[in-house]
């Protein structure tokens, strides 16, 4: 086993809130998997930018469940141990699925489009994380923690679209109020084995994809949906992720947590 930290698999770490969140673990002395679908240089960059040693990167579509097979063997592999998963990649822009931003609106979309546009974002946002965390998940039950950390923590990065419901993209808002369900049923079957199961429902980020939205004229309407006046960093997400992945945060194990700047409450 590679010495030093904590093994966390981070997927969707190639941009955005993953490598945010890698980076933040990193920080704190753990050893990092940063995982990735087609961005293989900015992945790269991700992993150079990493204090620290130890730190691996694997390729993986979420949505084949051979290849997400694979990627829990080369993340433990790489770490000796997976003691974190943070199931973060999820599938939202889709040009194959009717228009550039790969809207499905009900009333706009034509049928085939909209059958394509279920089948790949479930998918990759659902099924992958779900597949993820069956083969990492019996790794830390088959495999023993290091002295004095629990045997695991899994952490999935939802959405408030889950709530606050996602018109134009109703299979992306579905999948992550089923992501947010399949992690509460993991922390209900899995806390016998020490593992604690935990949601994020983050509103809008500032993350590289979302600047044509908050440079433009949508912007100002974005920012004021939350009272702050602003949106989320995916420092600040990043950050709460570390926190619920921590040793102490046992007892928040299946809880959804709200994200959103008061932006939707419920």
């Amino acid at each position: 086993m590679t010495s030093g930290g904590r093994g966390v698999l981070v997927t969707g770490a190639s941009r955005g809130v993953g490598a945010a969140t890698a980076r933040a673990f990193a920080e704190r002395g753990d050893r990092v998997a940063v995982h990735y679908r087609g961005a293989e240089e900015l992945a790269r960059e991700v992993l150079e930018s990493l204090p620290g040693e130890g730190h691996a990167i694997l390729r993986a579509d979420l949505a084949d469940p051979g290849e997400t097979q694979a990627l829990a063997e080369g993340a433990v592999e790489a770490l000796g141990r997976v003691d974190i998963l943070v199931n973060n990649a999820a599938l939202f822009l889709d040009a194959a699925a009717g228009s550039r931003r790969g809207d499905h609106r009900l009333t706009d979309t034509d049928y085939d489009h909209w059958v394509q546009a279920w089948r790949q974002t479930l998918a990759t946002n659902l099924m992958g994380p779900a597949n993820l965390t069956f083969c990492i998940a019996r790794h830390m039950v088959e495999v023993p923690a290091a002295a004095g950390l629990p045997t695991g923590r899994v952490v999935n990065v939802g959405s408030r679209g889950a709530y606050r419901g996602e018109p134009d993209v109703p299979a992306y808002g579905a999948s992550k109020a089923g992501l947010h369900a399949f992690g509460q049923s993991m922390a209900v079957a899995l806390a016998p084995h020490g593992i604690a199961v935990t949601s994020i429902a983050p509103g809008f980020i500032a993350t590289d994809m979302a600047a044509s939205l908050l440079d433009g004229p949508a912007g100002d309407g974005i920012r004021a949906q939350s009272p702050f006046g602003r949106v989320a960093t995916p420092e600040e997400v990043a950050a709460a992720i570390v926190t619920l992945a921590s040793p102490g945060a046992e007892w928040a194990s299946g809880a959804v947590l709200d994200f959103n700047g008061a932006s939707h409450l419920r």
